[in-house]
């Protein structure tokens, strides 16, 4: 069987970089949420 190679670069944490990708994960989700509520109050507003 092969052997596996270890390297520190494979098996360490960048946690700044973690923690910037998490922000920005959730910030695109609230304003993906924000921008989901805003067409269905305009669906409703236009077409009832």
């Amino acid at each position: 069987m092969a052997k596996k190679a270890a390297s520190k670069a494979t098996t360490a944490m960048d946690y700044p970089e973690h923690v910037r990708t998490y922000e920005l994960f959730l910030s695109l989700t609230k304003w993906g949420v924000i921008a989901v509520v805003v067409i269905l109050i305009l669906l409703a507003l236009f077409f009832l």
